[in-house]
């Protein structure tokens, strides 16, 4: 059984323009890192927060773990998304982290061991009492996913995880997801228009154009022998 699972996921905007998704079909399975692909503007973000729970389909059924999602269930607190653009609390680095443990009722002593062992994972030892909203932007990012994956979500989902970071830290990133479907049995489905990411990490991809998942298939069938003419473009780098 699939662990993630869509079928015609459609949404539409008010704006006089096509469809931001379009009869999404999508079947995911549990403890793999899944990768959206496609070019700005496909509909990888729109995919992404209707996974997580931020928005609501106009048509189709999504299912989480065989559980058909209704929007307005308790599914939430097994999901967790990372954004783009990492938004900090005005404090600590420490309290970005523990503030989902804290409203979820956690301990102090079970809230400084989660919070310690995260930071371990992802390379932030030392930086507890650092003010969140002054470090860089890879460490800003790291915190994100350490605030993500400290309540330990069924499922972690992460729009452009490394976009305009630097190689040493898009490096850290790729590295602390592996290691979090590793440690954490944690599914991961993440969206970028980096191939060169998308070979790296993924075991599955799926090519989104259009609003429309055009292909899907394991990493390194996808990318030497696409079946889709458009995907073949994009991996060429001849589609933006």
């Amino acid at each position: 059984m699939s662990f993630i699972k869509t079928i015609g996921i459609t949404k539409r905007y008010d704006n006089g323009e096509p469809p931001a998704l379009e009869d999404v079909n999508l079947e995911i399975k549990k403890g793999e890192i899944f990768c959206i692909m496609g070019h700005s503007g496909a509909g990888k973000t729109t995919l992404l927060r209707i996974l997580a729970l931020l928005e609501k389909p106009d048509s189709g059924e999504y299912y989480f773990d065989g559980v058909k999602v209704s929007w307005n269930d308790n599914l939430r607190k097994h999901i967790t998304m990372v954004f783009q653009i990492p938004v900090m609390f005005n404090t600590t680095v420490f309290k970005n982290i523990a503030y989902g443990l804290k409203i979820r009722g956690y301990s102090k002593e079970e809230i400084k061991k989660k919070v310690e062992e995260v930071l371990e994972l992802v390379r932030l030892q030392g930086y507890e009492n650092r003010r969140a909203k002054y470090l860089s932007g890879g460490e800003k990012q790291r915190v994100a996913i350490a605030r993500a994956i400290v309540l330990e979500p069924k499922l972690l989902l992460m729009d452009e995880p490394t976009a305009n970071l630097d190689p040493t830290n898009s490096a850290i990133i790729e590295e602390i997801v592996k290691e979090i479907v590793k440690e954490k049995e944690t599914t991961i489905l993440f969206s970028t228009h980096n191939l060169f990411q998308a070979k790296r990490l993924a075991h599955r991809v799926a090519h989104i154009y259009k609003g429309k998942i055009i292909e899907i298939g394991k990493t390194k069938e996808v990318f030497e022998r696409p079946k889709n003419e458009l995907t073949k473009r994009f991996i060429n780098g001849e589609l933006f």
